[in-house]
C-alpha cells in the first residue's frame, strides 16, 4: 500500500510488507526508601513492526436493526456513493464527522510555513471505512432500510436514497434470553434462535464462517451494539476459567447472551468489541481471548455525556480545583432509553458512567484522601417524544479556595446514533490495525502481537477493559496521546507522550505503557 509520507530515518526501515521502526522509551521508576522519594530514569529499546497489507475487512453487528447498526450501515453506503441531499438548512454532503481517524488530524513536525497537520487515518496503512462489509443479527426481523425508517436518525430525503440499497439487507436471527434485557423488548423479539445455548452459540460460529466466505473478506471482526443487558452474576466454577465458562455453555448454566457471542467470536479467531456497558467479559471470557490469543475490547461506547464529563473533570482537577458532586441527567426516546427504563439494565448503564472520573480523582492526592471520591449520581428517564436526540444536563461542583465553592451546569443535546457510529467505525479499523502491529524489546526475539485486551482504545470506550494488574486511564486526552504515541514510535516525532498500554503477550508489563 503506498503511503503519504515517508520518515527518513536510520530507525526506520520499510519493506514490501512491513514498517519496522526501533525506538529509544524512555521511563522513570519512582520508589520510596527511609521516607525519600527516589526517581530513577531509565530506558528500553524497542522495535514496531506494522504489516501493511491492508486487507478486506467484514464487520458483524449484534444489534444490526438497532438504531447504531442501521445507521453506521447507511452512513457506510451513504459515503461510498457520495451522496447529498437538501434540508432546511442547505444541502448536507455525506461525511465521517465525529470520527477520531477521519476527521481529526495529527501534528507531524513543522515546515517552511510552519506546523503540517495530517488526518489520523494516514499515519499508518489502515482500513477505509468505505470499503467495509456489514452484516449482523437482531432479535427484530425488519430489514435494514425498514430497521433505518422506524430509527427515525436520517433526515427522509437521505432516507429515501438510501432505500433500494438497504432493503436487501436483512438481520440473521439472534441470540434472545429474555431475563438479561427489559420485558418491553418482548414485542421486538420475532428473529431468534431456538435451541440450547451450546446450539445457539454453534450457529453464531456457523454465520461468522458463512459471512467470511460469502463476503471474501480476509478478517471479521464482531461488535455488540444491541441491547444493554443487566449484569450476570460472576461465579467460581461458572465463569471464573475459560474451561468453566465453555462447560456452563454446555450445560445450559447462566451466561448472558453477549457473552455467548463473544465466545463464539473468539472461538472462530475474530476480536470482539462489547459496545454496551454490562459485563459481557466475564473472567472466563477473558482467559479464553488470552489463551487464543485473540483481541477483545470495551465496554460502552463513549460518546456524548460521559465524553465530556472526562474532559472537564481532567480539567478542573489539573487545574488544582476540586469536584465534590456531579449530577448527571438524561432523558432520550430510543430504543436503547426502553431498555434502560428497566432497573437491572439501567444499573449497568449507571455503572460505566459513574466510574469515568476515578483515575483522575486517583491522580491527586493534594485533593483527594485515600477513601474519598465526588459525589455522583446518574439518572437515566425514557421520555418517546424526543427520540434519538438525547437531552443530557450536568451540575459540577467543585470546591475552591478558602471555602467556596463553584458550580458549572451543562445542557448538552446529543444525537446519540449520530456520535456513535463514528465510534464503532474508528473501533473497528483500530482493531484491526491492532491485529498487524508487533512490539519487542531489543534482544529478547521477535516482536509479539498485543495483549489480547485491547485497552488501547480506551478513548472510544466509557469503561475501558484493561488487563489484569494494569491501572485504568479514563481522562480523554491521556487516551487519544496513548492512540497517537503508538503511531509515533514508526520512527517520526520522538517527544514525549503518554504511550500506549498494550504490552506485548510475552511480557508481564503493566505500568510502564501508561505514563511514558
Amino acid at each position: 500500500m503506498s503511503l503519504p509520507f515517508v520518515v527518513q530515518s536510520p530507525d526506520v526501515r520499510y519493506t514490501q510488507d512491513f514498517i519496522e521502526a526501533r525506538y529509544a522509551h524512555a521511563t522513570v521508576q519512582v520508589s520510596k526508601e527511609d521516607g525519600i522519594t527516589k526517581v530513577t530514569p531509565s530506558s528500553v529499546h524497542l522495535t514496531f513492526r506494522t504489516e501493511r497489507r491492508v486487507p478486506k475487512l467484514g464487520v458483524m453487528l449484534v444489534g444490526w436493526g438497532g438504531n447504531n447498526g442501521s445507521t453506521v450501515t447507511a452512513a457506510v453506503l451513504a459515503n461510498r456513493m457520495a451522496l447529498s441531499w437538501m434540508t432546511k438548512r442547505g444541502r448536507k454532503h455525506a461525511n465521517y464527522y465525529g470520527s477520531l481517524l477521519q476527521a481529526s488530524t495529527v501534528c507531524l513536525g513543522s515546515g517552511p510555513s510552519g506546523d503540517v497537520y495530517v488526518p489520523f487515518r494516514d499515519l499508518l496503512p489502515m482500513v477505509d471505512p468505505n470499503d467495509i462489509v456489514f452484516d449482523g443479527w437482531d432479535i427484530s426481523s425488519l430489514n435494514l432500510a425498514e430497521a433505518m425508517r422506524r430509527a427515525e436518525v436520517l433526515d427522509w430525503a437521505l432516507q429515501e436514497q438510501l432505500w433500494p440499497h438497504m432493503e436487501g439487507l436483512k438481520p440473521r436471527p439472534s441470540i434472545y434470553i429474555p431475563e438479561f434485557i427489559a420485558a418491553n423488548q418482548e414485542e421486538r423479539a420475532d428473529n431468534v434462535l431456538t435451541g440450547t445455548k451450546a446450539e445457539q452459540m454453534a450457529q453464531i460460529r456457523q454465520d461468522i464462517r458463512d459471512f467470511k466466505h460469502s463476503s471474501g473478506a480476509d478478517k471479521v471482526i464482531v461488535l455488540w451494539t444491541a441491547n444493554t443487558e443487566r449484569f450476570c452474576d460472576v461465579q467460581p466454577g461458572l465463569n471464573d476459567t475459560a474451561d468453566n465458562l465453555l462447560r456452563a455453555i454446555e450445560s445450559g448454566s447462566e451466561v448472558s447472551p453477549s457473552t455467548l457471542f463473544a465466545v463464539a467470536s473468539i472461538l472462530e479467531g475474530c476480536t470482539y468489541i462489547n459496545g454496551s456497558p454490562q459485563n459481557t467479559f466475564v473472567p472466563g471470557a477473558v482467559d479464553l481471548a488470552i489463551q487464543r490469543g485473540v483481541f477483545i475490547a470495551g465496554d460502552d461506547f463513549k460518546s456524548g455525556q460521559t465524553k465530556l464529563k472526562s474532559v472537564l473533570v481532567d480539567f478542573l482537577i489539573s487545574s488544582g480545583i476540586k469536584p465534590v458532586s456531579i449530577v448527571s441527567y438524561n432523558h432520550l426516546g430510543n430504543n436503547d432509553g426502553r431498555n434502560l427504563s428497566a432497573p437491572a439494565q439501567f444499573h449497568s448503564k449507571e455503572l460505566s458512567k459513574s466510574n469515568v472520573v476515578d483515575d483522575m480523582v486517583q491522580a491527586n492526592a493534594v485533593l483527594y484522601g485515600p477513601e474519598e471520591r465526588p459525589e455522583h449520581c446518574v439518572v437515566i428517564k425514557y421520555v418517546p417524544c424526543v427520540g434519538d436526540s438525547k437531552r443530557a444536563m450536568d451540575e459540577y461542583t467543585s470546591e475552591i479556595a478558602l471555602g467556596g465553592t463553584n458550580t458549572i451546569v451543562i445542557h448538552n443535546v446529543c444525537e446519540d446514533s449520530l456520535l456513535a457510529f463514528p465510534i464503532i467505525l474508528d473501533l473497528v479499523i483500530l482493531a484491526e490495525l491492532c491485529q498487524r502491529i508487533r512490539v519487542g524489546v531489543e534482544g529478547e526475539g521477535e516482536p509479539q502481537p498485543l495483549h489480547s485486551v485491547l485497552s488501547l482504545l480506551g478513548f472510544l470506550c466509557k469503561a475501558p477493559l484493561v488487563p489484569e494488574g494494569a491501572p485504568v486511564v479514563n481522562a480523554l486526552f491521556r487516551q487519544r496521546a496513548a492512540l497517537e504515541n503508538l503511531f509515533r514510535k514508526h520512527g517520526w516525532l520522538n517527544h514525549k507522550q503518554p504511550t500506549v498500554y498494550n504490552p506485548p503477550t510475552n511480557h508481564g508489563f503493566s505500568s510502564w505503557l501508561v505514563c511514558g
